[in-house]
């Protein structure tokens, strides 16, 4: 696990060190997700777009709330995998 400091200014803004936005594919105006997690904070990607429409359509019958979010997480984990190995691919050329 590779760990990255910043430092927090007294407004409360950190600039994501450039590594972290090589590795991750972000770049201007891109979002960023905070989750805390006991006494932990995750950064990440906001998830896929699935997620912006899920009050708006009705599930399959026998779908739980847990399945569209477990859907959600294994397509996000897909595009940051795709944004990772593009990136990694684009240092290498």
């Amino acid at each position: 696990m590779d760990e990255f400091t910043a430092t927090m200014t007294s407004k409360g803004q950190v600039t994501v060190p450039v590594e972290v936005r090589r590795r991750l594919g972000l770049k201007a105006s891109d979002k960023l997700t905070f989750t805390i997690v006991g006494d932990e904070m995750r950064v990440r990607s906001p998830r896929a777009a699935l997620e912006t429409v899920l009050g708006s359509i009705k599930p399959l019958p026998g779908t739980t709330t847990e399945d569209i979010e477990r859907q959600i997480d294994e397509a996000s984990a897909a595009v940051a995998k795709r944004r990772f190995e593009r990136m990694s691919r684009d240092r290498l050329s």
